[in-house]
């Protein structure tokens, strides 16, 4: 008997709610997103090309070398990252000379 009541309270609390969604349901909108609008490179250096080639279809050139200096294993990471988890198209030997720009410019 005293389970009774917990379980009646519950479901007139989920009753509550559910009505309550009915009366306001929620809206969805579409968003407009401007992001900034960059065509500056990497400065030259050795691989420049590759990370210029890779890199710049989602990032701008600021965003990267705005980073904290990273050792070369945390800059590989990253590298594996993009190209794992969201799927950048990049080649291992690009992957490779990337990872060697990145340690080269902002290595630690």
């Amino acid at each position: 008997m005293k389970l009774i009541r917990p379980i009646a309270f519950a479901a007139f609390a989920l009753t509550t709610q559910i009505a309550a969604y009915a009366q306001s349901p929620m809206k969805f909108r579409s968003l407009a997103v401007q992001f900034p609008d960059s065509t500056d490179l990497f400065p030259a250096g050795s691989h420049a090309d590759a990370i210029n080639n890779n890199c710049l279809s989602c990032h701008s050139r600021d965003m990267v070398l705005n980073q904290a200096p990273q050792p070369r294993t945390v800059w590989a990471l990253e590298v594996d990252k993009m190209r794992h988890a969201f799927k950048a198209p990049v080649s291992d030997s690009d992957a490779a000379a990337i990872v060697a720009y990145l340690t080269a410019t902002k290595g630690k």
